[in-house]
């Protein structure tokens, strides 16, 4: 499968980046190389392996949880570089 500069430049304009003919370029490269490679690793013959869930036998470890009453909310909101109404304000995320 084969990338074009046109999918680099669709891709870039979907990411709000504005890239330079040369970095279209370089892009382009490594995007196709990166395929590439995905293509080999979908190509390799695993059929004489045998099913492995996790490299070693460790687990994810959770803790409970729980609600902790915070008293002194103060406190809690001196760490905030900006608040309103008792909680944290922060800038805006979405559009």
């Amino acid at each position: 499968m084969a990338i074009s500069k046109e999918e680099v430049i669709h891709i870039a304009k979907l990411a709000d980046l504005n890239l330079s003919e040369d970095e279209i370029e370089k892009y382009t490269k490594d995007m196709q190389e990166i395929l590439e490679f995905a293509n080999r690793i979908n190509n390799v013959d695993t059929s004489e392996m045998t099913e492995t869930i996790a490299a070693n036998e460790k687990s994810n470890v959770f803790r409970k949880d729980e609600v902790v009453k915070f008293e002194n909310r103060e406190v809690l909101l001196s760490n905030a570089p900006s608040q309103d109404e008792g909680m944290f304000r922060i800038p805006k995320v979405l559009n």
